[in-house]
């Protein structure tokens, strides 16, 4: 298949770009064409976006881009910039698919398990409503909308609502790993708050799963079946470095120091892929211990596994 490619040169986007190379044709969209060039030499054809007039060359359309939406304080400067760097682009990608003849088959879109917005429900999922909207479901609510908008030119979507992505070379791990290294792991507030997690691999595996599927079109929450407290993720990743875990961040002084962006600390459902486990998916890290250890250097697991039924996967 022709692929093409926002956000490549991401953390995601560079696994799914080394995955799906062998086998398909790729296209990155890049702004920095010079830094994409030399991540993927000849891997990948590298375009900027306003060299297309319209999308026809191309099977499968993956948009990933956006600001990262944890890096900074979230002033309403860095706050627009982080939404606009998601529907300004879906939007121009939009306006070339309908000009498009043949036109994509399939759209992916990213989204995040922030549409859920703040919540203290015991579980949710695909089929959850909006408890209290935020400005993370605010952002995610518009660019699936945004990203929708496909459907009408015929077009396959399917919303990839990530949770926290774990993988030694990006992503939460690559922030904390120098900090528990350092005997610094915290509990975060209560620690009682939900970490809705997925190895890397298995993001990966999914979106190859989802190419594929062609009864499978709406939003699919890209989490593990076995989501864990804060202060046990906490534990766990201190234990998988040997280091001691004997810290606590009050919340207060979390928001104190992050402001508005504590929220994404110190609030969290579990969340749960009920819709991809119902399409067939399996999960070859289904459980934290198990993907710690593959992440950190442990042997990896042979094969894909059956993740079996979650106790909450039936809650709405």
């Amino acid at each position: 298949m022709q692929i093409l490619i926002t956000g490549a040169t991401g953390f995601i986007g560079q696994h799914l770009v080394a995955a799906l190379s062998t086998e398909h044709q790729l296209t990155v969209i890049s702004r920095r064409r010079d830094k994409a060039e030399r991540l993927f030499a000849e891997q990948v054809q590298v375009r900027r976006l306003d060299e297309l007039n319209n999308l026809d060359a191309f099977d499968v359309i993956i948009n990933l881009a956006g600001e990262p939406i944890a890096d900074r304080y979230w002033t309403t400067r860095h706050k627009e910039r982080i939404a606009q760097s998601r529907w300004l682009l879906t939007e121009a990608l939009q306006q070339k698919l309908a000009v498009s003849q043949p036109r994509p088959r399939l759209w992916l879109n990213a989204s995040a398990i922030g549409f859920y917005g703040q919540s203290d429900a015991n579980g949710v999922n695909e089929y959850s409503p909006v408890a209290q909207p935020d400005f993370a479901h605010q952002v995610c609510q518009r660019w699936e909308q945004l990203a929708t908008m496909a459907a009408e030119h015929q077009c396959r979507v399917c919303l990839l609502r990530l949770g926290i992505v774990l993988g030694k070379e990006g992503g939460v791990l690559q922030r904390l790993l120098p900090l528990y290294r350092l005997g610094l792991g915290s509990q975060l507030g209560s620690g009682k708050q939900f970490i809705s997690w997925i190895a890397i691999d298995d993001v990966i595996a999914a979106i190859q799963f989802l190419l594929t599927r062609h009864e499978c079109h709406g939003a699919y929450n890209l989490t593990t079946p076995y989501p864990v407290s804060q202060l046990d993720f906490s534990r766990q990743l201190a234990r998988s470095v040997q280091r001691p875990h004997w810290l606590w961040t009050p919340a207060w002084l979390l928001r104190l120091l992050l402001g508005e962006r504590a929220a994404l600390l110190i609030n969290g459902p579990a969340v749960y892929p009920q819709r991809l486990q119902e399409a067939g998916f399996t999960f070859a890290f289904p459980e934290l211990s198990q993907a710690l250890h593959h992440v950190l250097g442990g042997a990896p697991v042979t094969g894909r596994t059956e993740s079996g039924p979650s106790s909450a996967n039936s809650r709405d």
